[in-house]
């Protein structure tokens, strides 16, 4: 599923919130001009009825005077229209009928009342003021009704609460243009660090330099850290093909040159020491092939799949049957010791059978001529299981651990690729154990320790 990209995401996140808010602004600013309007149509049918009433004292009730007929032309909210009856309610001036229907009471003295009412089949707004005033001698109550039509009204409101919402909607529009190009301005570094990382060669694993917003430095230290690991594994990696390569190459030279003796024995018996010596040589080839192989597998993640529990017990005892021939076959005794009782272990049982045959084939290699016994025993003591593989031969200390489990790494020369011990100590540490060189008084001792689980 493709995901929006930051810019909308930043845009959405950002004007979401400012539409919003202009909505409640919007709602509040038309209700507000409404009320504003409302008031204000008032006050000029309170001017223009008080206008009318002056000039009825003025006159005596004959004619409006010309700024009155002005400012009941020009009044805001549309034509104003009146009726005015002087003491007794006698009409005086203005429209015949004044508008019906609506709650009217008589208004106090001096005081506006203002209602609705109906008007020609049409909703007004009405004001009354009762003013004592004295026309032609008489002196008496002089009522002055003046109404305007609601639809006038509310067409002016309706006109302002466009004007204000398309006012809004400009600013609006303004700030999400405004937002959109910031963003875009604000994304430009990371851009250029895209185009920067596009334009690399897949051989450039340099740490990147250029500068980025300080909420991108993270992902900028993170990348370089993951360049880093990336650099040093392909490093590795290049370094153990070019060991690879260095060790299988004397094993394959000696292949063929056995294999170049053998065409060329002049006699039978000469034919099959040769051949016997071009078979050690192929398994020898084969044996570092496998390790190699081994190797490179342990420096990648044990699989899922291949983590379960197993019996060490019964592979200690397996692996040491398998290997059993091979040691005898070199006149040197051969002594198993594991519990009776179960030990298990968590892992991969083939990586640790590799190791076991590891060790085993260290001490076949490295014993020397005054290797006579090697013996393996399985122990386990608070929760860790021990495989130690002890022999009588030449000798191995603990200060030596450093460059014996060095890959392609040997104390003295021997036949041996120098990778034995370096991938028991990469299969230890793969199952979260460890390998270490117990000090004893003759030959050597290596232990391999795993953690157990409980039965």
């Amino acid at each position: 599923m493709r995901r929006a990209s930051l810019r909308l995401r930043l845009f959405a996140v950002i004007l979401t919130p400012l539409l919003a808010m202009a909505l409640i602004v919007g709602f509040w600013r038309v209700t507000v001009a409404q009320q504003t309007a409302q008031e204000l149509f008032d006050r000029s049918l309170l001017s223009a009825a008080l206008a009318i009433s002056r000039d009825v004292a003025v006159s005596e009730g004959d004619v409006l005077s010309l700024t009155t007929r002005d400012l009941i032309g020009d009044a805001a909210g549309g034509e104003v229209f009146y009726h005015a009856t002087g003491p007794g309610g006698i009409y005086v001036t203005g429209y015949a009928y004044p508008p019906t229907g609506g709650e009217k009471p008589r208004p106090a003295l001096n005081t506006p009342h203002l209602f609705q009412a109906i008007y020609r089949d049409e909703e007004v707004r009405v004001l009354q003021v009762t003013e004592r005033l004295t026309i032609d001698t008489m002196t008496g109550d002089t009522t002055v009704t003046v109404w305007q039509r609601l639809t006038d009204r509310n067409q002016l409101a309706t006109q302002l609460a466009i004007r204000a919402a398309a006012l809004i909607g400009v600013l609006l529009a303004t700030l999400a243009l405004v937002v959109w190009f910031g963003v875009g301005l604000g994304l430009r570094p990371l851009l250029d660090l895209e185009e920067a990382i596009a334009v690399r060669s897949p051989d450039d694993l340099s740490r990147i330099k250029r500068p980025v917003p300080i909420e991108a430095n993270g992902i900028v230290r993170t990348l370089n850290r993951l360049l880093g690991q990336v650099e040093a594994s392909i490093d590795a990696h290049q370094a153990f093909i070019s060991d690879a390569a260095h060790q299988l190459r004397n094993p394959a030279a000696a292949v063929q040159s056995m294999a170049e003796s053998v065409r060329d024995a002049r006699s039978e018996t000469d034919r099959n020491q040769r051949i016997s010596e071009l078979i050690a040589a192929a398994r020898s080839s084969a044996r570092v092939a496998d390790q190699l192989l081994s190797l490179d597998r342990l420096q990648h993640p044990l699989r899922p799949a291949a983590q379960q529990s197993f019996d060490l017990t019964l592979l200690v005892r397996q692996t040491c049957a398998d290997m059993g021939p091979i040691v005898l076959k070199e006149d040197i005794d051969f002594g198993v010791s594991v519990p009776d009782a179960p030990v298990v272990v968590q892992g991969d049982p083939l990586f640790v059978t590799e190791a076991i045959k590891n060790l085993i084939d260290n001490a076949l290699k490295h014993g020397g001529k005054t290797l006579s016994v090697i013996k393996v025993a399985l122990t386990c003591h608070d929760g860790i299981a021990q495989i130690t593989v002890e022999d009588n031969g030449k000798g191995l200390i603990p200060e030596q651990a450093d460059a014996a489990f060095r890959r392609f790494s040997q104390i003295e020369p021997s036949e041996g690729s120098g990778l034995g011990l370096a991938i028991v100590s990469s299969v230890a540490e793969r199952h979260g154990g460890h390998l270490s060189i117990n000090r004893v008084l003759r030959g050597a001792s290596l232990t391999l320790s795993l953690p157990a689980m409980a039965t």
